[in-house]
């Protein structure tokens, strides 16, 4: 239980935050060492989901969206499976959204020949437990609709039903709506303790690149450049080593009562708002008292860009309480100074609580300094950062460089990738199938220039 310096005034409120806290304490729980990790170097509270393994391998052996052999029918069958490629080049998702309700799922991107799995024009939605998603890009893009026509996307997110998932080394842009969440429906049940559990949770999100959400779309509010949204109370989230860039707020944003952890990102040109935490009032009408989000923030770096207004690192919005722990996080401006830590972007009554001692790391976890995190993340965020396609490839020159922009349209930076289909037997001689790690090397593409 973590030590805290609460006013008198604060004490009901300290109160509901230990409660909050004793409800998500497992009782009973294996030795982590005890259990086989997803794959190596899983971490966080998701770190040993099984995903698909044990299941019966399903290829994908067309880009076609739909039917026989498809993505969409790979990830929609039922049991224990891993899906694996035999084509290589871009899925047309038709906007439509591609939505996984059966659990114990392995999405292997990386056995995809080059130059990998692309979707566009469409999402992915995950609404069950155990699933594991590795090395795939989705680019949802305005898809030629008009201005604020709907529906918009997020490239991949979770929703009731969602625990236990982990996406890993994705590439993620051009989202109507966010790049990457954690959502959930807000209160499902009649008390805190049921909308803990009935939350989405157990979530990892490493090693990703989530950028160039775009600002004026087709999302039906008009700007709508995002990055995460942990929604609320949705809890043991691990956000670690990705690439936020050019998303105009929510990188990421935890709403009310989200319990969490952000490490080693690397946030590069945020537009008005980097890391928020907002509980809005009107959304908990009638289910109050507002339960307190925790956010634990270590070892990040934010670098602002040419779209970054005034902002500090950490904002706070709304009208519930959160904790904050806060260590080595690295924020500055264009020419390398410091800018502020913490601020504030409303008025209403939100509590601040920050905590004298740091919560335990999620399973799995070795924070680097923040001075380290640039180059680590520059190196290992994406899909299959041993062949990286041109897209992500200018996302990270632009980054190393300074340059960039949020967009409104992908057709702003080359429009949606064409590449040439490629074919592929899948061996399963040469990979490890407990874990879809290869027997041997990969093809790399060529280095970044």
């Amino acid at each position: 239980m973590q030590s805290i310096t609460p006013a008198p005034a604060m004490l009901p409120r300290v109160l509901a935050m230990l409660f909050a806290a004793a409800l998500l304490a497992p009782a009973h729980a294996a030795p982590a060492a005890d259990r086989a990790l997803a794959f190596p170097g899983a971490q966080g509270w998701a770190a040993h989901t099984p995903g698909g393994r044990g299941g019966r391998i399903i290829r994908v052996t067309t880009l076609d969206a739909k039917g026989p052999g498809s993505f969409t029918e790979a990830v929609q069958a039922t049991g224990p499976r891993i899906v694996v490629f035999e084509v290589g080049g871009v899925i047309d998702l038709g906007v439509e959204t591609v939505r996984i309700d059966e659990p114990f799922l392995t999405i292997a991107g990386q056995t995809a020949p080059q130059p990998g799995i692309t979707l566009i024009r469409g999402g992915l939605v995950i609404a069950a437990h155990d699933v594991v998603v590795r090395h795939i890009r989705v680019r949802p893009g305005e898809a030629g609709r008009a201005k604020r026509e709907g529906p918009d996307f997020d490239a991949i997110t979770t929703v009731r039903g969602a625990r236990d998932v982990i996406v890993d080394h994705c590439s993620l842009t051009w989202a109507t709506d966010e790049n990457l969440s954690a959502s959930s429906t807000r209160f499902a049940g009649e008390t805190p303790e049921e909308w803990l559990r009935n939350a989405s949770r157990r979530i990892t999100f490493s090693n990703n690149i989530l950028a160039e959400g775009l600002a004026d779309s087709v999302h039906p509010k008009g700007e709508h450049s995002k990055g995460s949204l942990i929604h609320d109370h949705v809890n043991d989230v691990l956000i670690v080593g990705n690439l936020y860039a050019h998303n105009m707020e929510r990188n990421p944003l935890f709403k009310g009562g989200a319990r969490g952890q952000v490490i080693n990102n690397l946030i590069y040109n945020p537009g008005q708002k980097a890391v928020h935490y907002n509980l809005i009032a009107e959304e908990w009408i009638g289910h109050q008292p507002y339960q307190p989000g925790q956010m634990v923030l270590r070892g990040n770096v934010m670098r602002a860009g040419p779209d970054t207004g005034e902002l500090a690192f950490f904002m706070l919005g709304g009208s519930g309480d959160v904790e904050l722990y806060a260590e080595d996080n690295l924020v500055v401006d264009r020419i390398g100074e410091p800018l502020p830590q913490t601020g504030r972007y409303t008025t209403a009554p939100a509590g601040l609580v920050r905590l004298r001692r740091a919560p335990d790391l999620p399973f799995g976890v070795e924070p680097l300094p923040a001075a380290r995190v640039q180059d680590a993340v520059i190196a290992d965020a994406g899909a299959r950062p041993w062949d990286r396609d041109q897209i992500d490839r200018r996302i990270v020159a632009d980054v190393i460089e300074a340059r960039g922009a949020i967009i409104d349209s992908e057709r702003a930076v080359g429009g949606y990738p064409d590449h040439a289909q490629t074919r592929q037997p899948f061996v399963e001689a040469d990979w490890d199938l407990e874990t879809m790690e290869p027997l041997r090397p990969l093809p790399r593409g060529e280095p970044l220039r």
